[in-house]
């Protein structure tokens, strides 16, 4: 009996001791909740989550850009004094970004899918396409002879895989919402998630939109769950087979991407510093002066000895150098990857055409509150919330367009697109990282962003009494028949250009001296302008690891 005992006693002891080397050694969670210990993806009811679900894909066009820390700003060869780009150091995180400029091309099918999904026929549809077109007369010039450009530079073939000029910074910002709910379009019907071709049968105004499938996948498609084909109703959002609750594809899923969006200043000029091929630390302080290395614009490789290293102004009356010697290729812009891209693989940082980046405009750069993804130009909002408690969906009748300064009209959002709403005081109640929707002038030295100001005036802002930016507040009205009613700003105490609709813009371009090439150097432009130095090209965070290399063993 008591050997029996003293056994029973040795098989409890082993047993414990197993489970607590058990716990020192790493555990297989693929399963199993790491939280609760529950099966997960079980029939019963588990939570559903892909453990096989990969890292976040590289969108079409797009290059991979690793973050890190950088010194933004001017540091050397600063003959202006300016005082708008003083030298600061910070942190950006990885993100993805367009390998060249958007190409006229890339453009021309915007305007093409617009054009067949809001037919100019209709008035409503026909405001929608004239708002997306870019304004080809920003070649003109009073002493100048032109029109080639004019007729010819956006739609000729020749010019195909040019970088796209006259496009404000509004008509870029829609372009990239357009192409996220492409990509991710054609992302779910690639994977089977929706009906193949749904996007060619769609009748007139339907339209897929990323956010409205996440909020309200039934709505997809125009309001409705399913298109019409010759008439006759069909299913377009076919659900999630392997999930036992029937959803819909969810972020969870891993399958669609973050949105294409305008890079952030503090992003363009991390990118087109190109650090990533420099083992030099001065490099890091400031001291790389263009996206190559060297402190020229001429090629030192013995091949390539003396060849201009990217389109820009070199004089007067030079833009391009002597025919058939010392010439960079072009007098005004050059097609994309015409020169050597920088060490991310990104082509055109400096030269060929200027572009747009996301920030609002201000002279100072305020690192002294933030020095981690510093953006201005923040204005949170939130879904409209129906009566029924569901989202709001943007109908025909519910599309809202903005007159801009200089007359044109654009459609703030399109049939499917979300209707969103600014964040309320409610919304930020007793946070301490934001207080109101609209952040675009906080910290900005204006006296709504000191600590004791106190408004007594509703009209104060109108007057400029307390904006320290005072610039012309300028109304521009379109009645039903298209007339403009322009109410211009007559005060004779403006002091600015600034304001919150105005943009920066980054780089050379090809009207610009090598002065311009500096990816430090900042301008301003009102954002719902044109130029025909000015381009863009898109952005898209990264979600998850910083780095793509493999990932270090964790517990």
């Amino acid at each position: 009996m008591l050997r029996k005992n003293l056994a029973f006693k040795l098989f409890i002891t082993v047993v414990v001791a197993s489970l607590f080397v058990g716990c020192n050694k790493t555990r297989d969670y693929k399963n199993s909740s790491r939280a609760t210990g529950w099966k997960m993806n079980a029939k019963e009811g588990g939570f559903q989550y892909d453990p096989k679900a990969k890292e976040q894909e590289t969108g079409p066009g797009l290059i991979f850009v690793e973050g890190g820390t950088f010194t933004m700003g001017k540091v050397q060869d600063d003959p202006m004094h300016d005082w708008n780009n003083s030298p600061n150091q910070q942190h950006v995180q990885s993100f993805y970004m367009d390998e060249t400029e958007v190409t006229n091309l890339m453009y021309l099918e915007y305007l093409d899918w617009l054009k067949k999904v809001f037919p100019p026929t209709d008035e409503v549809y026909r405001t929608i396409y004239e708002g997306a077109l870019p304004d080809t007369l920003v070649w003109r010039n009073r002493l100048g002879f032109n029109e080639v450009m004019t007729n010819n530079y956006l739609r000729h073939p020749a010019y195909a895989e040019y970088p796209v000029v006259g496009v404000s910074w509004v008509q870029a910002v829609e372009f990239s919402n357009w192409r996220t709910d492409r990509v991710n379009e054609a992302a779910l019907e690639g994977a089977g998630i929706t009906s193949r071709n749904a996007r060619y049968d769609a009748e007139p105004g339907q339209t897929f939109s990323t956010e409205t499938y996440l909020n309200a996948p039934t709505q997809a498609y125009g309001g409705n769950d399913s298109i019409t084909r010759g008439g006759k109703k069909s299913e377009s959002m076919a659900k999630r087979s392997k999930d036992s609750t029937n959803l819909y594809i969810q972020r969870k899923d891993g399958l669609l991407m973050p949105s294409y969006r305008l890079p952030t200043e503090a992003e363009w000029e991390y990118a087109a510093l190109g650090l990533v091929g420099i083992r030099n630390y001065n490099a890091y302080r400031g001291k790389k002066k263009y996206p190559w290395e060297g402190q020229y614009t001429r090629s030192g490789k013995r091949k390539s000895r003396g060849d201009q290293l990217a389109n820009f102004k070199q004089g007067d009356g030079d833009y391009g150098g002597i025919a058939g010697w010392s010439d960079d290729g072009a007098d005004i812009t050059a097609q994309v990857k015409s020169y050597e891209p920088n060490d991310y693989g990104l082509y055109d940082m400096a030269g060929n055409v200027a572009e747009w980046v996301a920030d609002v405009y201000r002279p100072i750069v305020d690192d002294d509150f933030n020095d981690f993804n510093y953006y201005r130009g923040n204005v949170y909002s939130k879904n409209a919330i129906g009566e029924d408690g569901k989202v709001k969906i943007v109908t025909k009748d519910s599309i809202i367009f903005d007159t801009l300064s200089n007359g044109k009209i654009v459609a703030r959002n399109l049939p499917g697109d979300l209707v969103r709403v600014p964040i309320t005081e409610d919304d930020a109640y007793l946070r301490t990282n934001f207080s109101k929707s609209d952040n675009r002038d906080f910290r900005d030295g204006d006296k709504s962003s000191s600590r004791y100001y106190q408004s007594f005036s509703e009209d104060d802002d109108e007057k400029g009494s307390n904006r320290m930016y005072n610039s012309p507040v300028q109304h521009v009205y379109a009645d039903s028949t298209g007339t403009l009613d322009r109410q211009y700003d007559k005060s004779t105490s403006r002091t600015t250009l600034v304001n919150n609709e105005v943009r920066v813009y980054k780089g050379g371009s090809w009207r610009d001296r090598a002065y311009w090439l500096d990816p430090a150097q900042r301008r301003y432009f009102p954002q719902d302008m044109a130029s025909d130095n000015i381009g863009f090209r898109c952005a898209m965070s990264r979600v998850g690891s910083k780095s793509k290399k493999k990932k270090r063993a964790r517990n």
